[in-house]
């Protein structure tokens, strides 16, 4: 699930949380809610180290040699 599912799910547990008033029986919608908040920013958060990873994963630090190597046939 990439952000916008995240946040979308997020959204969705925010608005069962604090917006809706009407309590079917069996379900607690208000519970529902809190762990679908809880479930979209745990995955927001595992999305976010995940994406920083990658994107400095490969660079190198200004104070790092770098040594070229070139092989000839």
């Amino acid at each position: 699930m990439g952000i916008g599912g995240c946040v979308l799910l997020a959204a969705l547990g925010a608005v069962l949380a604090f917006a809706v008033d009407w309590e079917p029986s069996g379900v607690n919608l208000h519970m529902v809610g809190w762990i679908l908040l809880v479930a979209g920013l745990l995955g927001l958060l595992v999305n976010a180290t995940v994406l920083r990873r990658r994107r400095h994963g490969g660079r190198v630090g200004p104070d790092e040699v770098v040594e070229e190597r070139r092989y000839y046939e």
